[in-house]
C-alpha cells in the first residue's frame, strides 16, 4: 500500500529525473549545432561542385555520396585547377581556394611527385574535401596516398590522402589522357613553388 508521503517522494524523484533528462537533451541540442556549424552538408558540396565543374559534373553526386558515406561531413573544401603529367615518374601542380565556415577563405597551392605504372598528362578541375582540420595550418603539409581510379563514376573520381588525422579527398574531372596507378603525395603550401618535394 502506497502512503501519501511515498507518493510525494515518487513524484519528486520523477520530477527530478525529468528535469535531468530535459537538461541533458537541451545540452545535446545546444552542442550539436556547434559541432555541425563548421561542417558542410552533402547538398552544399554537390551544389558547389555543380557550379564549379559545370557540364562535366555528371557523376559528381554519386562520387560525393560515396565520399560522405565513407568519411562523413567535411569541415572544409578546396576548389581549384591542376595539371599533371607522368612517364613512370610524374609531377602534379595545382592552385585553388580553401573554403571554410569558421576560418574564412584561403588561397593555396599544391604540388607533388608520383611514381608507378602511369603514363600521360591531364588538366583537371579539382575539388578537395577536407576532414578533421582543426586549424587551417593543418593543411600546409604533405599528404600521402594511392592515386588512380580509387572510385570513378562518369569520368569523375576521387582518391584519399592523409597526414595525421587530416584527410584530403581530391575529386577530379578533366581533359587529357592518363592511364595507370601511381603512388605519391601532395604538398600543400600557402605560396607557389616549383619544388614538388
Amino acid at each position: 500500500m502506497l502512503r501519501i508521503g511515498d507518493r510525494n517522494m515518487d513524484r519528486s524523484n520523477l520530477t527530478r529525473r525529468s528535469a535531468l533528462i530535459l537538461s541533458a537533451a537541451g545540452l545535446i541540442s545546444l552542442a550539436t549545432p556547434a559541432l555541425a556549424a563548421n561542417e558542410y552538408s552533402m547538398q552544399e558540396i554537390v551544389d558547389s561542385g555543380h557550379r564549379f565543374f559545370g557540364a562535366t559534373s555528371g557523376g559528381l553526386a554519386s562520387v560525393v555520396e560515396k565520399a560522405f558515406a565513407s568519411y562523413g561531413l567535411p569541415n572544409g573544401y578546396v576548389l581549384g585547377e591542376e595539371g599533371s603529367g607522368a612517364w613512370i615518374g610524374g609531377l602534379t601542380y595545382g592552385e585553388g581556394t580553401l573554403y571554410t565556415k569558421n576560418a574564412g577563405d584561403h588561397h593555396l597551392f599544391w604540388q607533388g611527385p608520383s611514381i608507378g605504372l602511369d603514363f600521360g598528362g591531364e588538366g583537371s578541375r579539382t575539388m578537395m574535401l577536407v576532414y578533421n582540420m582543426t586549424d587551417t595550418s593543418n593543411l600546409y603539409n604533405r599528404f600521402g596516398g594511392v592515386a588512380g581510379s580509387a572510385y570513378v563514376v562518369a569520368g569523375v573520381g576521387f582518391n584519399v590522402m592523409k597526414n595525421g588525422n587530416v584527410l584530403l579527398v581530391p575529386i577530379r574531372t578533366g581533359v587529357g589522357a592518363r592511364l595507370g596507378v601511381n603512388v605519391g603525395y601532395l604538398k600543400v603550401t600557402d605560396r607557389p613553388t616549383w619544388n614538388p618535394f
